[in-house]
């Protein structure tokens, strides 16, 4: 049975989600492949192509997967080697994003990643990754003398065709790998012995993980009720091992004298009693307090690797769309949408928008740190924007935030997207009839439409959608601000 690098950092994660994909894969419950992970998978093509461009005449091998195929190229004259192939004795399987072949008969491996810093963190821990690649080739007999990640220099911004020697940084990272190789040898080993092992396991280790780490097996190991206590905002994986200890899965079987956040408890006592936990005075007191007109402000946004336009770096965000619903003191409500037609700076957008709401009034968002963090942005960009958009960022007003304390629905799942509340305040309103329901579609729909436009059949249609969806996120906060005053 193989175990590849992608399987190796499954089992560091679940190990009993990686035995049932291998020994059970008809049951494995495999989650929907994501846009947003369909697009970084792109991506990290993207930038391996880059990656390439440092190693001239180098012998691409990603055609053929066949670790005998690489064995006998590996004879031949070259330096350079894109994606070859090894396989251990045990079924270890390493495909090597660049691999030099050095005078002495050893080898460099270099790992290519499309983010901007080496990650050794649980998720995406790059140095296991490249432990992995070292570990299979060390078996195969090769010798391994230097190891190296390559990763998008942060600093870089795009002006006109790309060096990839100046997208690129490539780090050393042997002695940090050497460091940790012995451990994860055994991590492999002990991965390689459990996916082999006949036994079922009847429970996975994430049980005792937050919900975001969960994994995608989770409920096919784990018998889990409709509220349980992953769904307490903000708990801890400590506070999760305090509870299942104590034979705690439901939430409203959570003991009184658990200490518990604001948040928590709030959502405990709104399940008991089948009811919002609100506190209108609180509610009363921050909305009183907004200046009219209230601009109700929404961004979509579009994030690459490798930038796109001039004036971008690795991952930044190009702001290609805004929603505006403003509403006056009288009620008077009225609505302003920009939707770029081309990939470039948001200038334009800009002064439509400064156009449209002047430098008066309240801007209200969504989880505001993120449209504060574009305008940041868009500052440093465009200068000459910098008063108006100081002026928005020192006027807006988070509703999210009414959610946390003021307004707790067990209904919510824990969550305070807009996506969990609108649906509760506002059941007549909802994302799931529009083409377009939520940022990742929004942002990978309108990049095709300006990478690869030839993937749609009716262009007018599409932004057609987009709008329609940025628009809802707008008069969703309207109808959810509206049903605040009302309380």
């Amino acid at each position: 049975m193989q175990l590849t690098k992608t399987n190796f950092i499954q089992f560091l994660k679940c190990p009993e989600s990686l035995w049932l994909l291998k020994n059970k894969p008809q049951d494995y419950p495999h989650g929907e492949t994501s846009l947003f992970l369909e697009k970084l998978v792109q991506e990290g093509y993207e930038v391996e192509e880059y990656a390439q461009q440092l190693f001239e005449g180098g012998l691409d091998l990603s055609g053929n997967k066949n670790a005998n195929y690489t064995s006998d190229k590996l004879k031949e004259e070259y330096q350079y080697f894109f994606q070859p192939t090894f396989v251990t004795s045990k079924g270890a399987l390493a495909i090597i994003d660049i691999l030099e072949k050095n005078d002495d008969g050893t080898y460099t491996i270099y790992e290519v990643k499309s983010s901007t810093s080496i990650h050794t963190d649980s998720k995406h821990n790059h140095l296991k990754d490249a432990c992995f690649q070292k570990y299979v080739m060390t078996e195969c007999g090769y010798t391994i003398d230097k190891v190296h990640i390559i990763y998008l220099n942060k600093e870089f911004v795009k002006n006109g065709d790309i060096d990839p020697s100046e997208l690129l940084i490539v780090e050393d990272v042997t002695d940090k790998v050497n460091a940790i190789y012995s451990e994860t040898v055994n991590e492999i080993n002990g991965a390689l012995k459990f996916i082999n092992q006949a036994a079922q396991p009847t429970q996975c280790s994430c049980v005792k993980n937050t919900r975001s780490n969960h994994c995608d097996a989770f409920d096919y190991f784990n018998d889990i009720p409709e509220h349980s206590i992953y769904e307490l905002n903000g708990i801890r994986a400590k506070k999760i091992h305090e509870l299942t200890d104590l034979g705690v899965i439901d939430i409203k079987d959570v003991p009184s004298n658990v200490d518990l956040t604001e948040r928590q408890r709030l959502q405990v006592d709104s399940l008991l009693g089948q009811a919002p936990m609100i506190n209108k005075i609180e509610i009363k007191n921050a909305l009183e307090n907004l200046e009219f007109p209230l601009h109700f402000i929404d961004y979509e946004t579009f994030p690459t690797a490798i930038p796109k336009v001039d004036g971008l770096s690795p991952h930044q965000h190009l702001t290609f769309q805004v929603s505006i619903h403003t509403m006056n003191k009288n009620g008077d409500i009225t609505h302003f949408e920009y939707l770029s037609e081309v990939m470039e700076l948001p200038v334009k957008m800009l002064q439509q928008m400064q156009n449209f709401t002047g430098v008066e009034g309240t801007f209200i968002s969504w989880y505001a740190a993120f449209e504060t963090g574009r305008n940041n942005d868009m500052m440093r960009m465009h200068p000459e924007f910098q008063p108006y958009l100081n002026y928005i960022n020192n006027h807006m007003f988070d509703l999210e935030k009414l959610f946390f304390t003021s307004y707790v629905d067990y209904r919510f799942q824990g969550r305070t997207s807009i996506k969990y509340v609108l649906p509760i305040l506002e059941p007549k309103f909802s994302y799931s009839e529009l083409e377009i329901q939520n940022g990742t579609m929004a942002l990978d729909t309108w990049g095709r439409l300006m990478l690869q436009p030839q993937s749609f059949e009716d262009a007018a249609a599409v932004r057609k959608h987009l709008l329609e969806y940025c628009k809802l996120d707008t008069l969703a906060m309207v109808k959810i601000y509206q049903q605040l005053k009302n309380l």
